[in-house]
């Protein structure tokens, strides 16, 4: 695992060993609080580094909201192909630039640093001359330090044997562990809550998604607090650091996104009103620079002539037939006057 998270495992140690140093001239070398500080700020730096990430992923987020009825027509149009289905959602994630893997990036490069971390506290054992940047000095500084006698390289399951070698005992790391285990899981509760409620009407309309969400709610907390029993106490404050630190980011994110949201739409507004429209009065002018009133008048009076001119020409063709047809009649009453008159 060195040789793999070696590029990971120096700079994290680092980190760790700068806020010691800050720290521990404060409140002593061996004080177990320094270390404690040591090991939250180490996850602030960390989490400092990766807010423009996550700032990316909330946004990305919020524009896979925007275009989730679109994804699931095309799911409902291609179901039957899928390979046609995924060329349309790419094209549609292109179209609003999204990065599916955007939402992913911050989680990812949490892990590493988490096993890093817990790769290093492990290497703090007794009789060890170094551990990646600590010296022997540092690692006997780790060793001593303690937070109501309970040693943050250890963890509660521990045999006894082990415990009694740090100078801790099984009692002291409940003590201890147990508090800080059910403050992670209250953390990660409110932190999964707060996400979900975040969650828009149409991810929230898909029951798979609403209950994966509602699943994972519940079962995190619980895997924060079974978890506990098998983790250094140090590595528990690093995960209830992280916790309290995402609970926060969340908060703070969420409301700076919105405003976003509010500024963007405000601008819409404001185009919209600035679209130059027709004055009070004046009549409106078609692109191709004739007016509707005039467009209208030629409209009427082509219609209305177009009935005129049909209506005059069935008059005159009555009057033609009826001609034809009292022709015969006049002929043959003027033959009967002309034999009277004989």
């Amino acid at each position: 695992m060195e040789s793999f998270f070696s590029f990971i495992l120096y700079p994290v140690s680092a980190i760790l060993w700068f806020w010691h140093k800050i720290f521990g001239a404060v409140l002593g070398e061996d004080n177990g609080f320094a270390w404690a500080l040591a090991v939250f700020f180490l996850v602030f730096t960390l989490r400092v580094v990766l807010l423009k990430p996550a700032i990316s992923q909330m946004r990305a987020g919020r524009k896979m909201a925007k275009f989730a009825p679109h994804i699931q027509k095309l799911r409902e149009k291609y179901k039957n192909d899928r390979q046609r289905m995924a060329q349309e959602m790419q094209k549609l994630q292109s179209e609003h630039g999204v990065n599916p893997l955007g939402g992913c990036l911050p989680a990812l490069l949490q892990i590493p640093v988490f096993l890093s971390l817990f790769h290093v506290l492990r290497n703090f054992v007794p009789g060890a001359e170094s551990n990646f940047i600590f010296d022997k000095a540092g690692v006997e500084s780790f060793i001593n330090a303690s937070i109501f006698g309970a040693k943050l390289s250890n963890w509660i399951t521990q045999p006894e044997q082990e415990l009694a070698l740090f100078g801790t005992d099984r009692t002291s790391m409940m003590i201890v562990g147990i508090p800080l285990m059910i403050i992670a899981s209250v953390a990660t509760f409110f932190t999964m809550r707060l996400s979900m409620k975040k969650q828009t009407d149409a991810a929230m309309a898909n029951p798979q998604s609403a209950m994966m969400a509602k699943f994972m709610m519940y079962v995190a907390p619980i895997g924060a607090i079974i978890s506990g029993w098998f983790l250094p106490i140090a590595v528990l404050l690093y995960w209830l650091a992280n916790n309290i630190w995402t609970l926060g980011q969340q908060h703070f994110l969420t409301k700076k996104i919105d405003r976003e949201q509010e500024r963007e739409k405000a601008k819409e507004i404001e185009a919209k009103k600035s679209a130059p429209r027709p004055k009070p009065g004046q009549k409106p002018v078609r692109q191709d620079g004739k007016d509707a009133d005039e467009e209208s008048a030629s409209t009427t009076t082509t219609t209305a002539t177009k009935p005129k001119s049909s209506t005059n020409g069935q008059r005159q063709g009555n009057r033609q037939q009826g001609a034809k047809k009292n022709r015969p009649g006049k002929q043959a009453a003027s033959a009967k006057k002309g034999k009277k008159r004989r």
